[in-house]
């Protein structure tokens, strides 16, 4: 984390983009808190303080996926998302558990390249100007004429030389400022790219098996030469190739991955979702459901801290973060089997959203809906104004949706203020220069019937 945030900032960040859950938000922060804190101890003591996982149980579109995700950009750490009903146990064809520390590691890669080509992006555009001049304005080859009849006074060939390499750089400079304007960007050059359209050799792996097709995809694609072909592009897009591959030339790929993995192992993120739809189940006599405990079974050695190989090396999970979350409509956090459950020592509840939550999350976040579709408008000059009375009723109308059909959340209010805005996105371009106007009768107007109808609002709504 690059940034010592104390909880209470932390949760003020969480705070300007997502509405209520005050108990979920102040775990998220103790648990990130707490591996700024691990680092300051001392080294003997440092391994042996494992990260405090959570598990956060709540109704689908109340902030659960969004806590964790804000949480990673706010420490700049590798995040990812994966459903925990996507595994499948060892021995069945599916994904494996370990492809997730996988899919981490290539996410950290990626982060920390970028990261490392931003450094140097202004010398890679540098050569690239360069180059981009080079191609406009070869260098000048002397002829065999020339060669063969010298200048019959050396003095007098060193003076053409130097008013030709004068000439020659002043044109160089005249074609430099032409370029930094813009006014050669409808002019084409020819490029040399990689070609990526050789033969490509599509390898199968079942589960567990993942890491050979890694390794047999770099070994196949090491014996195949490094293929190229000729592009004519203008000169904005040439300017861009250039500076990104004299980018990767200027990066150290080794030290972008031992930071990559160094990373993964330190400030990793992975949020288990949906894992009550894993957790055993008894009824009927029968103990819980083979296929299910067994995943759990799988993750369990991720989870407690394990070595997973993957093509960058040896990755260690002992502190990475695992955030799960899933409704439990029917199964408990206590169906998961004991030695998993003691891997998540954090329990935190997140309340169901209510009217006035709407209307704060309609308004308040930084990227509230309101502020969206408003911002959406103005790129075709069309000023959108909303009463506070409007933001009142949509509130109203999704939470009554809510409570009716299937409660989503607040992915309702999208549903609701598509429904609403439609017609006004629709005729957006002839309405250029205008001012819309959304009050309280228009909501009504607009969404009355669909809500009069449950039938209809379930399925339209």
């Amino acid at each position: 984390m690059q940034q010592t945030l104390t909880p209470a900032e932390i949760v003020g960040e969480l705070d300007k983009y997502i509405i209520g859950q005050k108990d979920a938000k102040r775990m998220v922060a103790i648990a990130l808190r707490n591996r700024w804190r691990r680092q300051q101890v001392p080294e003997n003591l440092r391994d042996e303080i494992a990260p405090k996982n959570i598990i956060m149980i709540g109704p689908t579109g109340v902030g659960k996926t969004e806590i964790a995700r804000r949480l990673a950009r706010l420490a700049q750490s590798p995040f990812l998302k994966i459903e925990a009903s996507k595994f499948t146990e060892v021995g069945y064809v599916g994904r494996d558990v370990e492809s997730m520390v996988r899919d981490l590691t290539e996410l950290a890669v990626s982060m920390v390249r970028n990261e490392e080509m931003e450094e140097v992006k202004i010398r890679a555009e540098e050569i690239a100007e360069e180059k981009l001049l080079d191609i406009l304005l070869p260098p000048k080859k002397t002829s065999p004429e020339v060669r063969e009849h010298p200048f019959p006074d050396e003095a007098d060939a060193l003076v053409v030389a130097k008013e030709e390499a004068e000439q020659a750089d002043s044109t160089r400079e005249k074609l430099r400022k032409l370029l930094r304007k813009g006014a050669l960007d409808d002019r084409y050059v020819e490029l040399d790219v990689p070609d990526r359209n050789f033969p490509m050799v599509e390898i199968f792996a079942g589960a567990g098996m993942e890491e050979m097709d890694f390794n047999l995809r770099e070994m196949l694609g090491g014996m195949l030469p490094r293929r190229t072909k000729r592009r004519k592009v203008k000169i904005p897009e040439a300017r861009e190739i250039l500076i990104t591959e004299e980018s990767q030339r200027l990066i150290d790929m080794d030290r972008v991955i031992k930071s990559a993995i160094e990373r993964v192992e330190h400030s990793g993120i992975i949020f288990l979702d949906e894992i009550d739809k894993i957790a055993g189940r008894e009824g009927g006599g029968r103990g819980p459901d083979v296929s299910r405990e067994g995943v759990q079974r799988d993750l369990l050695p991720i989870v407690e801290g394990s070595t997973v190989t993957t093509k960058y090396g040896m990755v260690k999970t002992d502190h990475i973060l695992f955030i799960a979350s899933g409704a439990f409509h029917i199964a408990k956090p206590s169906d998961l089997i004991p030695e998993l459950q003691g891997r998540f020592p954090i329990r935190v509840e997140l309340t169901s959203l209510s009217k006035d939550d709407f209307v704060r999350i309609l308004k308040e976040p930084e990227n509230a809906l309101i502020a969206q579709y408003k911002a959406l408008l103005e790129t075709e000059e069309v000023e959108l104004i909303f009463d506070p009375e409007a933001i009142d009723e949509l509130a109203e109308i999704a939470y009554q949706v809510n409570s009716r059909t299937e409660n989503i959340g607040a992915r309702r209010l999208h549903t609701v203020m598509e429904k609403l805005l439609s017609d006004v996105s629709f005729n957006a371009p002839d309405l250029k220069g205008q001012t819309v106007h959304i009050n309280r009768d228009y909501v009504r107007n607009v969404l009355s019937e669909i809500i009069k109808d449950e039938d209809l609002s379930r399925y339209i709504l």
